[in-house]
């Protein structure tokens, strides 16, 4: 994802494993977009992550999972994300998802 998501001439500005060292690198960074797996390494699953992001006053957050039952599915859609996209996620999806976020600007 990263290698497409730099094709379409955007910028990765930390990618990691764990929801405690995305908390940590949002604190240092500012993206425009956060792209969150559901299933983090540490005590914190992606939708808590992006949950406590949102209360910081975080930036939107897109969803990137292979997890797409319904349970996971309704408590990623309550924090409502910019996208739920279902792995795996090819250029297109990625292409749609930065259209979708220079609309709102």
């Amino acid at each position: 994802m990263e290698l497409h998501i730099r094709k379409l001439g955007h910028r990765v500005s930390a990618s990691v494993a764990s929801g405690e060292a995305a908390l940590e690198a949002l604190g240092k960074e500012r993206p425009d977009l956060v792209l969150m797996d559901i299933h983090l390494e540490g005590g914190l699953d992606g939708i808590e992550t992006a949950r406590l992001m949102q209360e910081r006053g975080g930036p939107p957050v897109a969803f990137a999972t292979a997890y797409t039952d319904v349970e996971t599915r309704t408590r990623a859609l309550a924090i409502m994300p910019l996208a739920f996209l279902p792995k795996p996620v090819g250029p297109l999806e990625l292409k749609a998802l930065v259209r979708q976020l220079a609309s709102l600007s």
